[in-house]
Formats: structure tokens, sequence, C-alpha cells
């Protein structure tokens, strides 16, 4: 009995004139409707859409941080099944024959740039750094933060961050886009992904609310790369000029911090340069300014590993590598809950019984230390012996573990995944003609190594020159976006600096500007139902839009945190799309199930 075709009917009903001829008013009146009303909340309301904002994500996160972290895990284990099956690996995205469009070289730095260049730029220093503080083995009190032994635990969630698990994300979108798009003939939009589940249905409601999930996470995802990105453009700026009027100076001993104004100049230079990209089409604005990211990335690299700490930093790859492969399954599935009130009491010891209320907080509170715990303390409670604020202490580790991962690995997650339908639909439209395993291994597994030989190598040679005493806490002081400057400040000097220094504020913002134009591309993509040919009107709007979303939530948040808002709205605006992923993963192993047994069908016999 031979098996029914599978349901390639897509009909994305499009405008046939006017303004939005070639793009479905349906998908572009819902995504800016949303955007809209965001910003004009924002800016009328700024306090009450701040206090929403905050509220509203750590009620979310107090329900879905499981979730969260779970299905990642379930993502990245998804995907090394689909690559080592030989059946499912060996399929070719593409008519058989087909030879891939862009080389290996445009095509890992296209990926490399649109994936992940400005967190790269922006957290190289500072991600190793701030985890080598506080992890969750440091705030289990098994070793102490910013000293060697803690420096094996910083790297495994430094790695776990920016490894096979994040990649994994943007993976499972682009490759549920691009099987279907090149195996099947569909338009490469977000909702073909779930035709095998949903077939007919993606023509109507279903699937316009499926793109527009997808346009609202591109857009929260992109304002918060764009975000950082803009904020050590700044540091970066005034590294080079000295000019304060960038900049929150802050009162003695704070460390100068990018102003509200610093952000909104930067944010406007960027966003109008990506414009300008964005109508110059992939096939050159994109391409021409991922090689050259490449480029000055590789120089980046190259500095670091002439003047910094080389030799440590190779140590350290291979080492923590190791340590994350053994991790690899309990930093998959290893999720906490919420820690209550209740729970706590009743881990607590006698003595410290009548003082619950007041212990509670310090002794969950992920951030501080036992120190900081007992030192916060006052009254009766403070007076309690050591011996019983270490066993309150303990109790809270739950509560700690819970408000780490949230506040680290699940903002981490959440970001990956509101940037996933942006990546993965990119990578898609970059990969014609490549198998499911070799698309697999290259946007996985070969960028993954290059962010671990990153991260170590920048931030490895920062966290030796806070270890062997040269820099003095210098580092570890300056703001996450200028941590990085400050770096090149302790390991170099002279003219080489100031060189190095304009090179790295040119390479954040031809990072940004790859980020931005090609997620405007593919915005706009999903508008018109998968058609890469847009108008440039279409193109200035949205980039527009972006812009007018990033500056408001930036605006709203203020200047002690002007990054709290943008963070806020992509953890929850990513929720939704990480069910849609969800369902992804099912549909494409229905998809390539049914594909192989029709494959068998129609293979003559022997």
């Amino acid at each position: 009995m031979s098996m029914k075709e599978p349901f390639t009917d897509l009909d994305i009903k499009r405008s046939s004139g006017g303004f939005y001829e070639g793009h479905s008013v349906a998908i572009a009146l819902l995504s800016k409707s949303i955007m809209v009303a965001l910003v004009i909340w924002a800016l009328v309301w700024p306090a009450n859409a701040n206090g929403v904002l905050g509220s509203l994500n750590s009620r979310l996160l107090e329900d879905f941080n499981a979730f969260y972290i779970i299905i990642v895990g379930f993502f990245a284990f998804f995907l090394f099944v689909v690559a080592v099956l030989p059946q499912t690996g060996k399929r070719l995205m593409g008519p058989e024959g087909e030879k891939p469009e862009f080389s290996d070289f445009s095509w890992f730095s296209m990926m490399f740039g649109a994936g992940l260049g400005v967190g790269l730029m922006v957290f190289a220093t500072a991600e190793p750094l701030g985890l080598w503080g506080s992890n969750p083995v440091v705030i289990a009190g098994d070793v102490v933060g910013n000293t060697e032994e803690a420096l094996q635990s910083g790297y495994r969630y430094t790695f776990l961050h920016y490894g096979f698990h994040a990649w994994s994300i943007y993976v499972v979108t682009g490759l549920s886009l691009a099987y279907y798009a090149y195996t099947r003939n569909m338009p490469l939009t977000i909702r073909t992904a779930l035709t095998p589940l949903f077939g007919k249905l993606m023509n109507g409601f279903l699937g316009h609310v499926v793109d527009v999930l997808g346009v609202v996470a591109t857009i929260l995802g992109v304002s918060v790369t764009i975000g950082y990105g803009v904020s050590q453009f700044i540091d970066g700026l005034y590294a080079i000029s000295g000019m304060e009027w960038m900049m929150d100076i802050g009162g003695e001993g704070e460390a100068p911090a990018p102003s509200t104004v610093g952000l909104l100049a930067g944010l406007f230079v960027i966003m109008g340069l990506s414009i300008v990209s964005a109508v110059s089409g992939v096939g050159r604005g994109v391409k021409y300014l991922s090689n050259l990211n490449l480029v000055l990335s590789l120089i980046l690299l190259l500095v670091f590993v002439v003047f910094g700490s080389f030799l440590f930093a190779m140590t350290t790859y291979a080492t923590a590598f190791v340590d994350y492969i053994l991790h690899f399954i309990s930093l998959s599935f290893g999720a906490f809950n919420p820690q209550s009130a209740a729970a706590f009491d009743a881990a607590l010891p006698s003595e410290a019984a009548p003082f619950a209320d007041a212990l509670y907080s310090g002794a969950t509170n992920p951030w501080g230390s036992f120190d900081g715990f007992k030192s916060g303390l006052e009254g009766d409670a403070a007076a309690l012996p050591e011996s019983v604020l270490a066993s309150v202490y303990a109790a809270g580790d739950p509560g700690r573990q819970f408000g780490w991962q949230a506040g680290w690995t699940t903002f981490y997650w959440a970001w990956w995944i509101a940037f996933s339908p942006f990546v993965g639909l990119f990578l898609a439209r970059i990969s014609k003609g490549r198998s499911v395993r070799e698309f697999i291994i290259g946007c996985v597994f070969a960028p993954a190594l290059v962010c671990f030989a990153w991260m170590t190598i920048l931030g490895g040679t920062a966290i030796d020159l806070e270890l062997n005493g040269t820099a003095e806490g210098a580092i570890i002081g300056a703001s996450n976006t200028a941590k990085l400057f400050v770096t090149l400040q302790e390991m170099i000097t002279g003219g080489l600096l100031s060189g190095i220094t304009v090179m790295c504020v040119v390479l954040i913002m031809t990072f940004l500007v790859t980020s931005a134009d090609s997620g405007i591309l593919v915005m706009n993509t999903i508008m018109s139902g998968g058609d890469q040919n847009i108008g440039n009107k279409h193109k200035i709007i949205w980039g527009l839009i972006l812009t007018a979303v990033i500056g408001a939530l930036i605006l709203a948040a203020g200047e002690n945190n002007p990054m709290d808002a943008l963070r806020n709205a992509m953890i929850i605006g990513a929720l939704p799309f990480t069910m849609v992923m969800g369902l992804m993963c099912v549909a494409l192993a229905k998809a390539l199930y049914r594909d192989g047994l029709r494959q068998k069908q129609a293979a003559p016999a022997e």
C-alpha cells in the first residue's frame, strides 16, 4: 500500500496590490500592532511598563524555568540522533546533485556573524569572569569564587551557555525550515515547519499566529543583542575619545557605564547603517560584512594569542571541554524550581526556626555569599552561632540554585530561542545543497568549538591577569560591556592598544549591522510568506520599528538598569516560540521517518 504524499500545498494569502503588495496583510498588521502597542506603552507609561514586565518575567521564571532548561536539553539530544542515524543524516536539502550556494568560508562567516558575533564581543571576557566569581558550585559553597579552584566550574557553565546546547536551539529552527523548503519546495517561513502536524490548518489563522510569534520573538531577540552591542560600542568610543557625555560616570568606586543618551545616539547610528545594508540584499551587504567580521575577529584573536595568556587558555580549553562533556547530561536536564518559604523553614535547624522570616531572603540570594549573608543579619538572628548560620545557608541552597539558573542559564536559553527564528531562517536561507548531517555538524559543533576557543583565549587572558595580580581587580570591577577594553588596556599599551581598540569598535559596529540587517531581512521574509524578493520600503519600516522598540524599552528601564526592560520583554516573548520549537521537533521527526518510508517504497526491487 503506497503512502499518502506529504502536505505541501501551503497557501499564504498575500496582497496583490497596494502598500502591502506581496505581503500577508494579517501577519504584518498583527506584528506591527503588537510592536507599536509595546512602544507606546513604554513611552507613555514607562514606569508601569518596566514594572509590569519585571513582575511578569519573575512569575514566568518561577513557573517555566524547568521547562526552558529541559526542552533545550531535548533539542541537543534530538539533533544528535538525527545526525547520527544514516537514513536521516545523509539526506540532502535540495534536489539530487544540488551544490551549496556559498563557499564553506562564506557559509561559516555568515553563520558566525549572524548567529553570535555581538554576543561573543560583549561576553568574551564578561562571561568567563562573571561565572568564575559566581556559578552553582560557588554558591553551593564547594569552592570560593574568583580563585583558581573556581576556574573549572566557571568554564563548565561558560561552555554550557555558548556550546552545543546553545547552537542546537538555532539549528532546530533552521533545519526544520531548510528541510521543507529544499526537499518539498515549500515557502521559507515559520509555519512551514508545522505542516507535518497540522496540514492545511497552517493556511489559516493558526498559521498566522505561528508566523507572528516568530516575528515577535525575532524582534525581541535582536533587540537584546543590539542593546548589549550598542552598549559595548559606546564603551569603545569612550575608550578611544574620552567623551564623557556618552557615559554615566557614577559616584566614587562605580564603574562608568553608557548613559541613556549615549545608548540612544549609538542606536540611531547603528540602525541607520543597518537599514542601508539591508536594502542592499543578502548577496551583497550581509555576505561582505560577514566576511569582514570573520577576518577582524581572527586578527583580534591573534592579538590575544600573541600578547595574552595563550598557554593558560589552551590548558583551560582542554580541561574545561572534558569537564563539559562529563557533565553534559546533568547540564542538559538539571533544572531547579523556586524554593518556597515553607520548604526553607522545614530545612532549618531548630535554633534558627524562630528567625526564619529574617533569614530567608539572604540565604536564598544567588548573588550574595556566606559572608555577605552573615553581615546582612540584624538583631538576634545575627547572634546565632557560626555553625547554625552555616546550616541555615545550606538550607537555602535550592533557592540560590534556582535564582542563579533563572538569572543566567534560562536568560541565555530565552535569548537564543528568541533569536532562533531570525538565525534559523537565515541559516536555512544560506544552506541549500547541504546534507542534514553537514548542516548539524556545521551549525552546531563547528561554531561551538570556535566559541570555546574564543571564550578561553580572551576570557582566560582576563582571568589570568586577575589571578597573577596584574589587573588588581580592574577587569572584575568594570561593567560587562567594558571588560574587553579594560583587558586590552592591561595587556598592551601605546599605539597598538589604540589601533586594536579602534578595530574592536569597527568589529562591534559591523557585527551589529550584520545582526540588525539580517533580522530585518528575515522579518520581511516571514511577512511575505517566504518570498525573499521584498521591497526596500518594508525593510526601512521594519528597521524603524526595531529602532523604536529598542529605544522605547531603554527609556522605560531608566538610567540605573537600561537593559532590564529589554531582557524581561525578551524572556516573556520567547516562551510561546519555545513551545512552537518543541512542536517543530515532533513534526521534523515525523517528516524524516515518513519520507524514509516513501523512499523505500519508491526504490526498485533488487
